[in-house]
């Protein structure tokens, strides 16, 4: 998954960046709001981590004013030094989906943030069932008719990134978005060669080619 983090302290951003990666949970990472607002607008992210105390619009404020506009779905944890009761109260009621305290534990946080995003979306189980293919992604392992298949980090996303989003063409640019963070450089022919891959090892059916616009994982 892909997630924006809204921090102003550069090196816990670049520490929570590296953390999450480890546990495949890409975040780009801005230092604040003005910036953050931008960024949705122009990329596709599964969820935002959001700090309170920000520079210049606080973190509550722009809680509050992204409920109210176009990118009102985004699932939001807020992670923040502050913990008193009362504040969790306010945030939560303001619109966060989830709301840790620093310091926090990597894997609590990258588990948090895969819940609030399959929420999101309608979706509770860690398991993504579609025809004879069974994605687990709690264990990042796939199965084909009960046999396990070996794929790549990328191969893997692509997948998860089509399969939650069936029958929806993704154009190349959003599913680039979904696996390279910034300053990630992408091959000219990379998702190409992705679904070339996922073709070959898990069915030339499964993913369909929309001429001029995209990919697309069928419905049924």
């Amino acid at each position: 998954m892909r997630v924006l983090l809204v921090e102003d302290n550069s090196s816990l951003a670049y520490a929570l960046t590296q953390a999450l990666r480890q546990r495949h949970v890409f975040a780009d990472s801005v230092p604040a709001a003005e910036l953050a607002a931008r960024a949705i607008d122009e990329h596709e992210y599964d969820a935002l981590v959001l700090d309170l105390g920000l520079p210049g619009e606080s973190g509550t404020g722009f809680l509050a004013r992204l409920r109210r506009g176009p990118h009102r779905g985004l699932p939001v944890l807020v992670l923040t030094s502050r913990g008193a009761v009362r504040e969790r109260v306010e945030t939560l009621n303001l619109g966060a989906d989830d709301y840790m305290v620093k310091p926090c534990d990597a894997d609590e946080l990258a588990a948090r943030l895969h819940a609030i995003a399959r929420r999101s979306r309608g979706q509770v189980d860690e398991i993504l069932a579609f025809r004879d293919i069974a994605v687990d992604r709690a264990r990042r392992q796939v199965l084909r008719a009960g046999a396990p298949v070996r794929l790549t980090r990328h191969e893997f996303r692509i997948l998860e990134f089509l399969l939650e989003r069936r029958g929806r063409v993704q154009s190349r640019r959003q599913i680039e978005d979904a696996l390279y963070g910034w300053g990630e450089a992408a091959e000219s022919n990379s998702i190409e060669v992705h679904v070339h891959n996922l073709r070959r090892k898990l069915g030339e059916s499964l993913i369909e080619t929309v001429r001029g616009a995209g990919y697309r994982a069928p419905e049924h």
